[in-house]
């Protein structure tokens, strides 16, 4: 029973990898109808979404029956490169192949590159407990579906896109300290002003752009941090 146990973690974990599969499939019928009317691009944000999900799930389930691991830390760290670092980097290579940027579009490989680079340095840091060091790979999927969101029907100049590449790129290992959403102390105001205005503002954002204002989400929870860091 304790095997059963400790693998149910693992089993979750296993789902955010299949879904992050899925979506890196999904993305090469970028433009295509193919499931229910939804595009390739749209199925692949709804299998990133249930990534999330699981990613999310993974290690609840995992702190509630006690069967935390290092292989599960593992796990996580592999299937999170391929659900938050590649398959948004796939959708937006296939986009921009739609719109003719040719070799350019392999740019977009830095992002699951240095998504590998933030996952690596994040598992042997023991001080990104309540802090993270860099942008959180799954906040770069956020931006991506964002973007991408508004990318399939605006054409953004190829520059633009080149550095919002980069951009992404060098935040995820950059030393900027950003703070997690997780609150200690609920109540305070004080001490948790940041994750308040970052979710209000995630709510209001989605509520009135869609889903592009994703984008916008991400670009004020770096200045959040920013800020906070500097108080």
């Amino acid at each position: 029973m304790n095997a059963i146990r400790n693998n149910i973690p693992n089993a979750i974990t296993s789902l955010n990898l299949l879904f992050g599969c899925m979506a890196c499939i999904a993305a090469f019928s970028c433009y295509d109808p193919v499931c229910g009317g939804l595009k390739g691009y749209q199925l692949a944000f709804l299998f990133i979404a249930l990534s999330a999900v699981a990613d999310f799930l993974d290690g609840l389930v995992a702190r509630l029956l006690h069967a935390v691991s290092n292989i599960g830390a593992e796990l996580d760290s592999l299937a999170d490169l391929v659900s938050f670092g590649l398959a948004p980097a796939l959708v937006l290579y296939n986009m921009m192949l739609g719109y003719g940027e040719g070799h350019w579009a392999l740019l977009t490989l830095l992002l699951p590159v240095f998504g590998a680079l933030r996952l690596a340095r994040f598992n042997v840091d023991t001080n990104q407990t309540t802090t993270f060091t860099g942008l959180p790979i799954p906040a770069n999927a956020i931006f991506w579906i964002g973007f991408t969101a508004g990318y399939a029907t605006h054409h953004t100049p190829l520059f633009v896109v080149i550095l919002l590449i980069v951009a992404l790129s060098l935040l995820m290992v950059c030393n900027l300290r950003m703070f997690s959403l997780k609150m200690h102390n609920l109540w305070s105001l004080k001490d948790n002003w940041a994750q308040y205005l970052q979710m209000t503002a995630t709510v209001a954002a989605v509520a009135v752009m869609g889903l592009t204002g994703l984008t916008f989400v991400i670009i004020l929870y770096v200045l959040l941090s920013i800020i906070k860091k500097e108080k």
